[in-house]
């Protein structure tokens, strides 16, 4: 497997797993760089490579009058303050393939949504800006179907990370299948496990998604005893008054005693496979 660099930060090959964290969505500049200083004074202290995340927009919202965010040129004005402030390198999502080439003007790399991680074109819009594409794996898809959209975006010459967050479990409901993380792991893709969305319950709030906060811990440790290449966390200050996915996100209080937890068991395990 070949390691995927997301600016300064590598994801495989590493001797340790890297970490992709951020807000759901961006709510201000200054709170966005409130928690991007919080996530690199956490890497630095833990030896640990940081990827900031934040949406400029969520067009997947499960109501018309939800928060969607501040758009793309607003949003991406923040995540250019955010990597000059902090030296984090960036990743957000697109959702249309117009979006692809002005968002990687700015950020060190993109990401697909979900719901859209066969959308043949926005793959391919993505992967053809030069940036590595992290492909979230649908929750309607098996593991093995992502060697699909893993081919598309190899086609046009782009790195990849895929990622997992989840299947569909009857309706409001996911379920991680642990199993899926060796599965993709086989695809020779570097693999991260997004320990937040996870625990979503989709539309599981009325007109919201709700979320089951507290299995991201267990979730989290138990994906780094299978083999992950890094961890993804939604990260808010106050996650009960967070505009998108209030249920699932992490206080930001607790990622540092969560990522000491997980960076022991992964430690563990490449001390295992060394020895």
């Amino acid at each position: 497997m070949e390691a995927v660099w997301i600016g300064p930060v590598r994801f495989g090959g590493g001797d340790k797993l890297a970490l992709v964290a951020g807000p759901c969505v961006i709510e201000d500049r200054e709170q966005c760089l409130q928690i991007a200083r919080h996530l690199a004074a956490v890497g630095r202290r833990l030896g640990v490579g940081v990827v900031f995340k934040a949406s400029f927009d969520k067009a997947n919202r499960t109501s018309g009058e939800s928060y969607r965010g501040p758009g793309l040129e607003r949003g991406l004005a923040v995540l250019a303050a955010v990597q000059e402030e902090t030296g984090l390198p960036t990743i957000t999502d697109i959702h249309e393939p117009y979006q692809a080439e002005p968002a990687a003007a700015v950020v060190a790399a993109l990401q697909i949504p979900a719901f859209l991680c066969r959308q043949t074109d926005l793959l391919v819009a993505a992967a053809r800006t030069g940036r590595p594409v992290a492909i979230k794996k649908g929750q309607f898809l098996a593991p093995e179907d992502m060697a699909h959209p893993l081919a598309k975006v190899r086609a046009e010459g782009a790195a990849c990370l895929l990622v997992e967050r989840g299947t569909s479990f009857g309706y409001h409901n996911l379920v991680v299948d642990m199993r899926a993380l060796a599965t993709l792991r086989g695809l020779g893709a570097p693999v991260v496990f997004d320990a937040t969305h996870a625990v979503q319950l989709p539309g599981g709030a009325g007109a919201a998604s709700g979320g089951e906060r507290q299995f991201i811990a267990p979730l989290a440790r138990a994906a780094a005893a299978v083999g992950i290449d890094g961890l993804f966390l939604e990260v808010h200050p106050h996650p009960e008054q967070a505009q998108s996915d209030a249920g699932s996100q992490l206080p930001l209080a607790e990622l540092e005693p969560l990522l000491e937890a997980v960076l022991a068991v992964d430690a563990a395990i490449r001390a295992g496979r060394q020895g």
